[in-house]
């Protein structure tokens, strides 16, 4: 063996030159090479084992891309206490919401591929912006990874409480007349997901976005939309409460708290059921060591009891899916945004 290869070898580290002292004086270059190529593989692979044992050592901060209050926000604030309790490091949630939760995944994709910064993606930016926007800023299923389901809720269709539509059919056949109803929302995610039920009841709607839930619930309280589609985390209380009429829920089955509302999937419309879903995502380069604790520490979290009773009493459901489960029910999810987008010609914005 040459002094050559001998030196080249000492750059691997010390167990790889002690490895390459140990070798008979007849192999070749190429065979010393390749002996120090796996010693130098091993020893990084035992460094990131030990990053991953070892991790967190520090806080962990949690993005949010939509406001303070939102049904996103609060599961965030819950499950980052949950996790700091089983990590035992503090979890910090920061909200920076903006471009349909975009914002919120390129701060996160600026940040280390270390664990120690996640995202709470909602739906809309791991789903339907594939289909919504020309120019995304991420690919959702190159960038990132999941590392745990958590939520879903069905949405609510509902109109005005004193609006002369009081029922599934009523919509129906206002909604075959002209002008086109009104409808509004503040999630693109929602026009898809209506979709699935205007595009086979021949139903015409004009799309009114809003910023948020709240304006959404005011301006159909008070008439100014002659309806609206919004998450049954908010508005599934007020419908319960007479503020708003519901007309029709998303889920496969009835809402618990409108046990009197039907579904679409009930009324004639199998294809329009629709949830809304919170995970966890990390940066697709996070070492698989440290998704598996932040996983683990996860399904840990969601399989406390009071964590069924939290979401529960918000409204929704657990949906405890490990990193597998959630990647390819990502994928299924952005198939059928793309199918509901076709059904009604949805142009997606620049």
């Amino acid at each position: 063996m040459s002094d050559i290869s001998r030196r080249s070898l000492i750059a691997h580290g010390v167990a790889a030159a002690l490895a390459v002292a140990l070798l008979p004086a007849c192999v070749s270059a190429q065979q010393v090479q390749s002996v120090a190529g796996a010693v130098a593989g091993s020893g990084a692979s035992a460094g990131s084992a030990t990053a991953a044992t070892n991790f967190p050592t520090r806080p962990i901060r949690i993005l949010v891309p939509f406001t303070a209050g939102s049904g996103s926000d609060v599961y965030a604030r819950f499950f980052g206490k949950k996790l700091s309790e089983i990590l035992g490091q503090p979890v910090v949630v920061e909200n920076k919401p903006g471009a349909g939760g975009a914002l919120s995944v390129q701060a996160m994709l600026a940040d280390p591929p270390d664990g120690y910064t996640m995202i709470l993606g909602s739906n809309s930016p791991m789903a339907v912006n594939v289909v919504t926007e020309k120019k995304l800023a991420y690919d959702p299923v190159k960038d990132v990874r999941p590392v745990s389901g958590m939520t879903r809720s069905m949405a609510v269709v509902m109109v005005p409480p004193n609006s002369p539509i009081k029922s599934l059919a009523d919509l129906v056949a206002r909604g075959k007349q002209s002008p086109p109803l009104n409808s509004g929302t503040y999630s693109p995610g929602y026009q898809l997901a209506l979709a699935q039920f205007t595009a086979p009841a021949g139903v015409k709607l004009q799309n009114v976005m809003y910023k948020g839930l709240s304006q959404t619930l005011t301006d159909v309280m008070g008439g100014q939309v002659d309806m609206a589609v919004a998450d049954g985390t908010g508005s599934a209380s007020m419908a319960a409460q007479g503020k708003v009429r519901a007309v029709a829920v998303s889920g496969a089955s009835r809402h618990p708290e409108l046990p009197d509302v039907p579904t679409f999937k009930e009324s004639g419309y199998p294809e329009a059921v629709h949830y809304s879903w919170t995970a966890f995502w990390v940066p697709a380069k996070t070492p698989d060591g440290v998704v598996k604790v932040l996983a683990e520490a996860m399904q840990k979290a969601l399989s406390q009891p009071d964590s069924k009773e939290f979401v529960v009493k918000t409204g929704g459901e657990l949906m405890p899916f490990g990193p597998e489960q959630m990647r390819t029910f990502q994928l299924a999810e952005i198939e059928r945004f793309r199918k509901a987008a076709q059904a009604i010609d949805f142009k997606a914005e620049d």
